[in-house]
């Protein structure tokens, strides 16, 4: 019997452009610069960066630019390659100081202040198909990452900040 050894991964990874109290998103700078660093370092043998993309701060906005970007990937992807797909959405929290996990998402959007298009949604479900506010998702990460620091880590990506202003540093190069 043949061994197939372990399936390839895909890994398609967004972040955010700018919004209120963040004027530079360190995710736009880590998603634009991504596919050319992976080009420099390489990726583990069996995993393949996909698609890199920023979304607008845009609540319904982002929606359909988030779905096209999934349905693109998605025609992309060789289907008898079998291979696991991995989606890594970047967000920015202004006032923590390490990557984070999130280990729970509800289906609600509550935005503490407006997003690039003006709307200020208060307990609306995000996807109506999903069901109401109360819906909630776990995923099971936290067993493989306590942190984003350790995947950044491996790729030897590190944060900083310059004069209050966030800033990536990829292989000792600063990029803003």
């Amino acid at each position: 019997m043949r061994s197939e050894g372990p399936r390839a991964i895909t890994i398609h990874v967004t972040g955010f452009k700018k919004f209120q109290g963040v004027p530079e998103n360190p995710t736009e700078a880590i998603v634009n610069n991504l596919k050319e660093y992976v080009e420099r370092r390489g990726l583990p043998a069996g995993v393949t960066l996909g698609s890199c993309t920023v979304l607008d701060v845009a609540g319904d906005g982002a929606l359909p630019q988030l779905y096209q970007t999934m349905e693109s990937a998605i025609s992309k992807t060789d289907s008898v390659s079998n291979a696991n797909v991995v989606w890594l959405h970047l967000g920015v929290n202004s006032g923590a100081v390490r990557f984070a996990i999130e280990h729970q998402a509800a289906n609600e959007a509550t935005f503490r202040c407006p997003d690039e298009l003006g709307w200020q949604p208060q307990q609306l479900p995000i996807v109506l198909e999903d069901g109401g506010i109360s819906q909630t998702r776990k995923n099971r990460t936290h067993s493989f990452w306590d942190t984003f620091d350790d995947v950044f880590q491996s790729l030897h990506v590190k944060l900083s900040t310059l004069n209050s202003a966030p800033n990536v540093i990829l292989d000792g190069n600063w990029v803003s």
